[in-house]
């Protein structure tokens, strides 16, 4: 877990696909929140198109590299919830504080990633690292 999260942090704007409602492939720039009892956790805007997505297919994944090329693939299952250490937790962002003011701001949703895998890869030849979180 601990290297997922460093990598996250270390890489801040990651692209998070997902099903869109009409069916198509959609990817979202987003920024990971942080790892709160052993799950990994995200913010959005339940007034945003990423959330009726997520609410529709809850699969997602996550992408981003970083500027040695080395990258990651998190996928898993958005779980929405409504937290809020995790919130709190949000919201110490400025970014986040900037766009939801306040932990019980009604748009201001928190989910977190069900059976979540990840995959640390490079170009290196080496073979990818695997996480179960």
């Amino acid at each position: 877990m601990n290297e997922v999260v460093k990598f996250l942090q270390e890489n801040p704007v990651q692209y998070l696909a997902t099903v869109g409602c009409d069916g198509k492939a959609k990817c979202h720039p987003f920024m990971f929140a942080g790892e709160l009892g052993g799950k990994l956790w995200f913010c959005t805007n339940n007034q945003k198109d990423v959330y009726k997505d997520m609410q529709s297919n809850p699969n997602i994944e996550v992408s981003v590299s970083s500027p040695a090329y080395a990258w990651i693939r998190l996928s898993g299952e958005a779980v929405f919830e409504n937290n809020m250490d995790a919130k709190k937790m949000c919201i110490q962002n400025p970014i986040v504080k900037g766009q939801y003011g306040d932990a019980t701001n009604p748009i201001f949703e928190v989910f977190y990633l069900k059976n979540a895998h990840a995959v640390i890869a490079d170009f290196s030849g080496n073979p990818p690292k695997e996480y179960n979180l």
